[in-house]
């Protein structure tokens, strides 16, 4: 089932200036996605489409391909980004110019490439966008310029409703949570486990499914519920959950810092049983996590069942399991581990799967999307994955936690650059989101771009560390000069890239990324070594904290009294073993979103410590990190509006 020639590969005529992303959407014609999936010799069993343009492909492909090499694996992260809305977007998507992989014909021998728009042997790997960043101050995030996912529209809103599902497992688990404590409040033992288990017509009672899970937690052995002790009674029955404990919180896919402390049970109703909760964004939720980094079905059952809400009063950890939930959480979330295939504006094929956060989460799109898409390529094929933000935490989480639960290995890692935010490294001008970038930026300026070129040394010297070759994608805007750019390649060579190459697919789609492709290409088949972690996992967890923020170039770390009794909790309830998963400001290595550069000698303040059991890793929120983002003055929904004649969105970006 190998990828084969296919015609759906399309020629784009490109204008100059380049036209508003959803103008350059609009104005291709996306194939039915049954063409995609042909030319990937998938056929109507491998999927179910979503519309005309959507599909999600079946795991099942997996079990048919069990047999078949893995392609290439290559992971796209930046440098440091700046506020600017157009200059991070290019940032955080500047893989999409490896699009153009899609189109090199490989001849091993001498590699030489040439253009051959009938071979298909690359797969794109992406994150299903939040509506927060949508609506908020992003933007979209289907790419930009000539390198985008195609429909647009979908791709940005609700693609196949896949954060909607993880929104309601989420709130569900909510729910139960307290509903499960106000039940308990105002009910015996006996009366708790009559509801629990009652009898049926015959006086018989039995226990659900998902109930020997917690008697197997508790060791009890016992299957038939009538011979239940009394003491077994209540510690089967009454979960005693502390409310001071519960690390769960409700989620929506929309950016409200009104949300981010709330008081819920405030109606007459609920006795009052008040307490103070808050919101995160949907793709900060445990859920979209254990998506992302699950395996197979019966996987992301175990890690939604094991996933931890808080502890008893009695210090024990209680899950979702124990809430009798994890069945009906992997209910509302059957369809969203089949990740979504797609095309870019070239007719090459795109998967698009989970949506966690590289701040707030670990960033990366998900390993059942890489698993089938390095399958579907064969041996000689590329798998270009994306990693989320600067290379300081969307690469690191790729490498510590993704590869960790994955397996996979990669061979060559690309750092994503634009001469604006090294001159900002450098010590320009300040650039804020929505307002005139200043005329530093726009002029030439070789000194402020040599200077911030040691914020691009410290991503290679700490992505090289893992054994993988680097490879530098200068991306090209039009205020950039010969000048500016020789300076980034010949830094990035002397930090130690594999190389380092200009890309102008933005303006001129997979064309501007052919020397990008050969470039990877070449990265790919030299590397000798094996993946080297930044962290052993029988470290302490102070200890991977600690190994992570020296790759910051912080001096030491400092716990506050509520993050060092969460870590000597977890140390006790045997959660030490996991990765970490650093909550840090995307626009620095530092706490300290203004710290521009590669500063060193900061001490990293480690605010709180919370647990994504589920997912499989401890995170630490660094300085004043928030997991709900709040709205601009001027948010992106100004102008998003629809052509009510004919139904197409306009003002997306």
């Amino acid at each position: 089932m190998a990828m084969s020639s296919s015609k759906t590969i399309r020629r784009l005529e490109v204008v100059s200036p380049v036209p508003a992303d959803i103008d350059i959407a609009n104005s291709v014609e996306p194939l039915p996605i049954s063409d995609i999936a042909q030319a990937l010799n998938l056929g109507p069993k491998h999927y179910d489409l979503y519309g005309k343009y959507k599909a999600k492909v079946l795991l099942s492909v997996l079990d048919e391909l069990e047999g078949a090499e893995d392609g290439y694996y290559v992971v796209v992260g930046g440098i440091t980004p700046t506020r600017s809305e157009k200059g991070n977007r290019l940032l955080r998507w500047g893989f999409a110019k490896l699009w153009e992989l899609s189109s090199i014909k490989r001849n091993v021998d001498c590699y030489s490439i040439t253009v051959q728009l009938l071979v298909f042997d690359v797969f794109t790997c992406l994150r299903q966008p939040s509506q927060g960043p949508t609506f908020g101050i992003k933007g979209g995030a289907a790419g930009g310029g000539y390198s985008q996912v195609i429909p647009m529209d979908e791709f940005n809103l609700h693609l196949t409703g896949d954060i909607h599902a993880i929104t309601a497992a989420n709130n569900l688990l909510a729910a139960a949570i307290d509903t499960r404590i106000f039940h308990e409040a105002s009910q015996s033992n006996k009366a708790l486990f009559n509801r629990l288990c009652p009898p049926n017509k015959e006086g018989k009672r039995t226990f659900a499914d998902i109930m020997h899970r917690r008697l197997k937690k508790l060791g009890i052995a016992k299957t038939n519920p009538d011979e239940l002790t009394p003491e077994e009674i209540k510690r089967f029955a009454r979960l005693d959950i502390d409310p001071e404990s519960i690390t769960w919180r409700r989620v929506m896919d929309v950016n409200d810092r009104f949300l981010r402390k709330i008081t819920v049970g405030q109606g007459p109703e609920e006795k009052g049983m008040v307490r103070e909760t808050g919101f995160d964004i949907s793709v900060a939720s445990e859920i979209m996590a254990v998506l992302a980094l699950t395996t197979s079905l019966a996987d992301m059952r175990e890690r939604l069942g094991r996933m931890v809400i808080g502890n008893s009063k009695a210090g024990e950890p209680i899950t979702a399991d124990d809430l009798g939930l994890g069945g009906a959480l992997t209910v509302l979330m059957k369809d969203a581990i089949n990740p979504t295939l797609m095309q870019t504006l070239e007719g090459t094929s795109v998967l698009v799967h989970a949506g966690p956060f590289a701040n707030i989460a670990h960033g990366n799109s998900s390993i059942v999307a890489d698993k089938i898409a390095l399958k579907l390529v064969g041996k000689s094929g590329f798998v270009v994955t994306e990693a989320g933000f600067g290379a300081d935490i969307g690469t690191e989480k790729f490498m510590n936690i993704k590869c960790r639960y994955s397996g996979l290995v990669p061979q060559c890692a690309v750092i994503v650059a634009t001469i604006r935010a090294l001159k900002m490294h450098g010590g320009g001008p300040e650039v804020v989101a929505g307002k005139p970038l200043d005329h530093a930026y726009l002029a030439e300026n070789v000194t402020l771009v040599e200077a911030g070129c040691v914020n691009l040394a410290r991503h290679i010297a700490n992505t090289k560390a893992y054994g993988v070759n680097v490879v530098v994608a200068i991306n090209k805007f039009a205020s950039d000069t010969e000048a500016e750019m020789s300076v980034v390649r010949t830094a990035a060579l002397a930090a130690g890239a594999f190389d380092a190459v200009v890309c102008t697919h933005h303006a001129h789609g997979g064309k501007g990324a052919v020397d990008l492709g050969i470039a990877v290409q070449r990265a790919c088949e030299s590397v000798t070594q094996l993946l080297r972690f930044l962290y052993p996992l029988e470290f302490s967890i102070k200890e991977k904290i600690e190994a992570i923020a020296k790759s910051y170039g912080a001096s030491g770390v400092e716990f506050s009294e509520q993050a060092e009794k969460q870590i000597e909790m977890y140390s006790r309830q045997g959660f030490s073993g996991l990765p970490i998963c650093m909550a840090k400001t995307q626009y620095s290595f530092s706490h300290i979103p203004s710290q521009k550069g590669a500063p060193t000698g900061f001490v990293l303040p480690i605010r709180d410590v919370r647990a994504s059991i589920g997912a499989g890793f401890i995170y630490p929120l660094v300085g004043t990190m928030s997991t709900m983002p709040g709205l601009p003055t001027r948010p992106c929904f100004f102008d998003i509006d629809i052509d009510i004649a004919t139904g197409k969105v306009l003002g997306l970006s």
